[in-house]
């Protein structure tokens, strides 16, 4: 790394708490030095509160780009110039580029996890799925499925802010696409069955699962699964969480968040530096 950091090399950040755990870092990194790029990234812990300063500090320093992660990805979005269209239709930001003092927000998480699926030749397209969380990140993916042909989506929040946001994202995509969403109250335990009964993949797309909330699940009940059903995290470290192992048990068919977590970053770093992440050399290094 010492080597490769010069009076030129040009920084890449990402920002959200926690984020210590993140392979984030590891990805990007290696794959400017496999490049020859000369850029950086590093990980700082921001939250809400600090997160319109930081944003500040980011535009008078120049950097290339940087990446949002939890809590910040709705927030984001005022502190930005622009926003990309499925950025405008999701409401919210994972990758944010400079381009000569213009910051425009982007949102690869969706494209990230339709393509994580392709990859394991999981096809949910003209099929129902059920998925928890109405964040930036089940949004996005909630979106990108819908866009791509998901018929239909059930959508498990509690009735929170995200809840309400949920609300304008199902009016969004069935404004926009062939798609009927549904939403539900997390708290109602009977439906969640009867919707991942009818779905041929559930996805957990909250951070339960990882740090503070490792060993936790918002599964209620093992037996709503199923074996011929696809269980899906995009929690990634840890690699497999509590209802992967639940999954398991019940003979699912599972995929953690990692390969999510590759492809929306190999969308980024397209974003920021034009050039194709070299994916197959990066999944050596991380799997």
């Amino acid at each position: 790394m010492t080597e490769r950091i010069t009076g030129h090399t040009e920084l890449i950040g990402l920002i959200a708490t926690p984020i210590r755990h993140s392979l984030s870092p590891t990805m990007h990194n290696e794959a400017f030095a496999k490049l020859g790029l000369d850029y950086v990234y590093l990980a700082f812990e921001v939250d809400n509160q600090e997160l319109k300063d930081v944003i500040q500090g980011f535009r008078a320093l120049k950097l290339r780009g940087f990446n949002v992660s939890m809590p910040n990805k709705t927030k984001v979005c005022e502190y930005l110039d622009a926003l990309s269209p499925a950025a405008q239709l999701v409401g919210a930001v994972n990758t944010v580029v400079n381009d000569n003092g213009v910051l425009t927000g982007h949102i690869t998480d969706g494209t990230g996890y339709m393509r994580a699926l392709a990859e394991e030749k999981i096809d949910i397209i003209g099929k129902k799925m059920t998925l928890c969380g109405a964040g930036g990140a089940a949004t996005a993916i909630c979106v990108q499925a819908a866009l791509d042909g998901v018929k239909e989506i059930s959508i498990f929040n509690q009735k929170d802010r995200f809840f309400d946001n949920a609300k304008e994202t199902m009016k969004k995509i069935q404004d926009n696409t062939n798609c009927t969403v549904n939403l539900y109250d997390i708290a109602d335990v009977k439906r969640m069955g009867t919707e991942i009964d009818d779905s041929v993949i559930f996805t957990n797309a909250t951070g339960v699962g990882m740090k503070p909330y490792v060993g936790q699940t918002l599964l209620p009940d093992a037996n709503m699964l199923r074996p011929d059903l696809v269980v899906s995290d995009v929690v990634y470290n840890p690699l497999k969480t509590r209802l992967l192992e639940i999954a398991e048990e019940k003979g699912c068919r599972t995929i953690n968040g990692l390969s999510m977590m590759l492809w929306q970053g190999a969308k980024a770093f397209e974003i920021w530096t034009g050039k194709q992440m070299p994916v197959g050399f990066i999944k050596n290094i991380l799997f």
